[in-house]
Protein backbone atom coordinates (compact mmCIF):
# COMPACT_ATOMS: atom_id res chain seq x y z
CA UNK A 1 0.00 0.00 0.00
CA UNK A 2 1.20 3.51 -0.90
CA UNK A 3 1.88 5.32 2.35
CA UNK A 4 2.28 9.29 3.44
CA UNK A 5 5.14 9.64 5.96
CA UNK A 6 4.81 13.29 7.65
CA UNK A 7 8.08 13.40 10.18
CA UNK A 8 7.87 16.45 12.37
CA UNK A 9 11.67 16.55 13.73
CA UNK A 10 12.43 17.48 17.13
CA UNK A 11 14.37 21.18 16.69
CA UNK A 12 16.85 20.35 19.31
CA UNK A 13 17.05 15.99 18.73
CA UNK A 14 17.81 17.41 15.37
CA UNK A 15 20.49 20.53 15.75
CA UNK A 16 22.90 17.38 17.44
CA UNK A 17 22.31 15.29 15.06
CA UNK A 18 23.42 18.27 12.06
CA UNK A 19 26.41 19.66 14.85
CA UNK A 20 27.41 15.51 15.08
CA UNK A 21 28.09 15.35 11.60
CA UNK A 22 25.51 12.63 11.22
CA UNK A 23 23.22 14.18 9.28
CA UNK A 24 24.29 13.12 6.09
CA UNK A 25 24.83 9.26 6.89
CA UNK A 26 21.64 9.13 8.92
CA UNK A 27 19.60 10.13 6.05
CA UNK A 28 20.73 7.67 3.52
CA UNK A 29 19.89 4.81 6.15
CA UNK A 30 16.43 6.24 6.39
CA UNK A 31 16.11 6.83 2.27
CA UNK A 32 17.41 3.00 2.16
CA UNK A 33 14.85 1.71 4.72
CA UNK A 34 12.06 3.38 3.39
CA UNK A 35 12.79 3.15 -0.30
CA UNK A 36 10.74 5.73 -0.78
CA UNK A 37 9.31 6.76 -4.16
CA UNK A 38 9.41 10.73 -3.34
CA UNK A 39 10.70 12.47 -0.80
CA UNK A 40 10.27 16.26 0.32
CA UNK A 41 11.76 18.40 2.98
CA UNK A 42 10.11 21.72 4.20
CA UNK A 43 9.13 23.65 7.98
CA UNK A 44 5.50 23.05 8.92
CA UNK A 45 4.48 24.93 12.04
CA UNK A 46 7.93 26.13 12.31
CA UNK A 47 9.69 22.60 12.30
CA UNK A 48 11.88 20.75 10.05
CA UNK A 49 9.55 18.01 8.15
CA UNK A 50 9.79 15.14 6.13
CA UNK A 51 7.28 14.21 3.86
CA UNK A 52 8.37 10.60 2.26
CA UNK A 53 6.02 8.16 0.25
CA UNK A 54 6.70 4.59 -0.19
CA UNK A 55 5.26 1.07 -0.42
CA UNK A 56 4.07 -0.25 2.67
CA UNK A 57 3.86 -3.95 2.46
CA UNK A 58 3.01 -4.82 5.67
CA UNK A 59 2.07 -3.22 8.80
CA UNK A 60 4.74 -4.77 11.11
CA UNK A 61 7.44 -2.52 9.14
CA UNK A 62 6.25 0.52 10.98
CA UNK A 63 7.96 -0.06 14.31
CA UNK A 64 11.66 -0.68 12.36
CA UNK A 65 10.78 1.98 9.95
CA UNK A 66 9.32 4.63 13.39
CA UNK A 67 11.99 3.97 15.78
CA UNK A 68 14.81 5.50 14.08
CA UNK A 69 12.77 8.70 13.90
CA UNK A 70 11.31 8.67 17.17
CA UNK A 71 14.83 7.78 18.19
CA UNK A 72 17.37 10.66 16.60
CA UNK A 73 15.06 12.90 16.30
CA UNK A 74 12.55 13.10 18.60
CA UNK A 75 10.11 12.71 15.32
CA UNK A 76 6.31 13.13 15.52
CA UNK A 77 4.72 10.63 12.86
CA UNK A 78 1.67 10.21 10.96
CA UNK A 79 1.19 8.12 8.33
CA UNK A 80 -1.83 8.23 5.69
CA UNK A 81 -2.84 6.10 3.02
CA UNK A 82 -2.79 7.73 -0.32
CA UNK A 83 -3.31 7.02 -3.93
CA UNK A 84 -1.88 8.34 -7.28
CA UNK A 85 -4.08 8.79 -10.25
CA UNK A 86 -3.60 5.73 -11.34
CA UNK A 87 -4.77 4.18 -8.19
CA UNK A 88 -7.49 6.89 -8.33
CA UNK A 89 -8.91 5.64 -11.52
CA UNK A 90 -8.51 1.79 -10.84
CA UNK A 91 -10.82 2.80 -7.13
CA UNK A 92 -12.99 5.00 -9.77
CA UNK A 93 -13.39 2.04 -12.13
CA UNK A 94 -14.45 -0.43 -9.40
CA UNK A 95 -17.83 2.17 -8.23
CA UNK A 96 -21.16 1.01 -9.63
Amino acid sequence: MRVLLQARLDTGKTNDVIRSGKMPQVMQELMEAFKPEASYFTATNGVRTMFLVFDMQDSAQMPPLTEPLFEQFGAQVDYTPVMNLDDVQKGLSQLK
